[in-house]
């Protein structure tokens, strides 16, 4: 996938930052969305998929099944 960020490479600390990051867009869209401003609908998934994607990598950072590679 094109424009896919490697979320292996990032912190914990890293991850939270981006997640509040992506999820404030994802706010903004939904509410141009809602007043018929938004261009391009089609990437609200791409958010979705993107938040649900962090926290994966979130989770995986909490149970210590993927580390952070130095």
């Amino acid at each position: 996938m094109k424009n896919r960020e490697n979320y292996s490479a990032l912190s914990s600390d890293e991850l939270k930052d981006r997640l509040i990051q992506v999820q404030q867009d994802m706010e903004n869209m939904l509410l141009q969305k809602a007043t018929h401003q938004l261009n391009n609908p089609l990437r609200l998934r791409t958010v979705r998929r993107e938040i649900a994607r962090i926290k994966t990598y979130m989770h995986q950072h909490e149970l210590g099944i993927h580390k952070v590679k130095q």
